[in-house]
């Protein structure tokens, strides 16, 4: 019995794309897998297609998914397809082969004994749990023309799940959302919709001069920091916990000696 394995591209508009095509073939899902990217190795007595991102398709299969179970259900997915794990799009695909099972299609989700439904559950909640931090952990700078920068650099690709929060909060500011490990830019023009960009990196760190008086505020911040803190009841495995290590590079309270700022 031959296995068929669609290539798909990272992205939710790729893995979408597949699962599409997956149902156009009619044959048992159960011979169906879907790869995010290419294989290092190749199976033996296997077929692979290569799925080419389709909006059409795309469109068909989020519609269906929100129709058949719901947006809570979507937005699981959608969690799901950011996260930077390799079985992703098995995990989403055979997930919606089993919500079609269902008699009561609207609580796929809570079907967790579903070792795919339990996968997708994971790997959502630890999008969703990223990109709180970075709501929380984010810091902005002014740069010389005005606008408001900030940089991250995440695991997970989060950065649509982050930038609603501050066009929310921020209408009225010309704000950038940088994430450093996928070279996207999060564009937020004042009183305009957001939008992303795919950055060149060499070219727009020539650009990132930062004001002086950002410069002055972020050191007055910092100093602030270390100040108030007590020595006596300091306790690093806490903060590790609280606020992970790996944010802190971004965090201008931790920054006070890397001279990154412009002249």
């Amino acid at each position: 019995m031959e296995e068929y394995y669609l290539v798909c591209e990272d992205s939710l508009e790729g893995i979408f794309t597949g699962i599409y095509d997956a149902y156009l073939k009619k044959i048992s899902h159960g011979q169906i897998h879907i790869c995010v990217g290419e294989e290092e190795n190749y199976r033996l007595f296997a077929v692979y297609e290569t799925c080419v991102p389709d909006e059409k398709k795309t469109a068909s299969v989020a519609k269906t998914i929100i129709r058949e179970f719901g947006m809570e259900t979507y937005l699981s997915v959608c969690r799901a397809l950011a996260s930077g794990e390799a079985d992703k799009g098995e995990a989403v695909y055979k997930t919606v082969v089993t919500g079609f099972s269902m008699k009561n299609k609207k609580e796929l989700m809570g079907n967790l004994s579903n070792p795919f439904v339990h996968r997708v559950f994971e790997l959502a909640r630890f999008t969703a749990n990223e990109a709180h931090y970075h709501v929380e952990f984010l810091r902005f700078k002014e740069l010389e023309s005005g606008i408001l920068y900030a940089e991250i650099g995440p695991k997970n690709n989060v950065l649509t799940f982050i930038v609603p929060h501050f066009a929310d909060r921020l209408p009225l500011e010309n704000f950038v959302i940088y994430d450093e490990k996928r070279d996207i830019y999060a564009v937020h023009p004042s009183k305009m919709d957001w939008y992303l960009v795919v950055g060149d990196e060499k070219r727009n760190q020539q650009e990132r001069i930062f004001s002086q008086g950002e410069k002055k505020y972020s050191e007055l911040f910092s100093c602030f920091f270390h100040t108030i803190a007590i020595k006596e009841r300091a306790s690093y495995g806490r903060q590790r916990n609280m606020l992970p290590l790996r944010y802190r590079q971004y965090m201008t309270e931790f920054q006070e000696n890397k001279g990154s700022y412009g002249s």
